[in-house]
């Protein structure tokens, strides 16, 4: 059996539930999904800041529960705190952007990223960047209208999302369309045969993409930038981080 532990790093149950039903719709026969929400932080992110708050409620969740787990997802668009993770963690990291990208660079040559607001456009092209994927990015487009319920972004915003889908492909030459965010996790299912190009889901490819990380056994790096971070002293962690910063390999 493989064991995933999906994070949340924002403090919304709502999206952590639309995030465990498409992950279960997604994992294979024998994959166990659990799903954690962030204990503090923000309803949905979408700044430098807030990434930054919810990559170390990541952290603090992961280093207290991933030894039970053959792998890590980091279940937000952005991935905060996703290289620290890969760093620290004995077991295969991943996230819902490297995933999704990863997926789309797997389906054709340029992609489109669909956003839930204006704001995170930014992060979200910072995040490409940081993949080494900015010749590959053909546009990101973005709700403008402002987020009453973060848990059902697509029974509301569903229309508009799949309109600017269409306008990604149709003005921006998009191959693919990656649906940016756990808010929209399943939405993809849903575009089958509405869009003319193919659109990967961030939660979908995650669980896929690490089932196979953990299939494949590659074992973790233990000289170069990811491996583990060098004994030092600290005070003032909570334990689970500081159990981390102990580990020798």
């Amino acid at each position: 059996m493989t064991r995933l532990l999906l994070i949340n790093p924002n403090i919304s149950d709502e999206v952590s539930e639309l995030i465990r039903t498409e992950a279960e719709r997604s994992a294979s026969p024998g994959t166990s999904i659990e799903v954690l929400t962030a204990p503090f932080g923000v309803a949905y992110i979408e700044t430098r800041f807030e990434a930054v708050i919810g990559a170390y409620a990541v952290a603090q969740l992961a280093a207290e529960h991933h030894a039970r787990f053959d792998a890590v997802i980091v279940a937000a668009f952005g991935d905060p705190g996703l290289a620290g993770l890969r760093e620290a963690l004995p077991c295969p990291v991943t996230g819902l952007t490297e995933a999704a990208l990863a997926s789309a660079c797997l389906l054709g040559n340029r992609f489109s990223i669909v956003a839930i607001s204006r704001r995170i456009r930014a992060w979200c092209r910072e995040t490409v960047h940081a993949y080494g994927l900015d010749s590959r990015l053909a546009s990101i487009r973005g709700l403008d209208e402002p987020l009453a319920d973060i848990g059902n972004v697509q029974g509301a915003q569903g229309e508009r999302l799949i309109a600017l889908a269409e306008r990604c492909v149709a003005d921006d030459g998009a191959e693919v369309i990656v649906l940016a965010g756990a808010p929209l996790a399943g939405l993809a299912r849903s575009l089958r045969g509405r869009l003319q190009v193919p659109a990967v889901d961030g939660v979908s490819s995650a669980v896929r993409h690490a089932e196979s990380m953990v299939a494949l056994q590659p074992g973790r790096a233990r000289l170069g930038s990811f491996a583990p971070p060098p004994l030092k002293p600290h005070r003032g962690l909570p334990p689970g981080i500081a159990r981390l910063l102990s580990r020798r390999s």
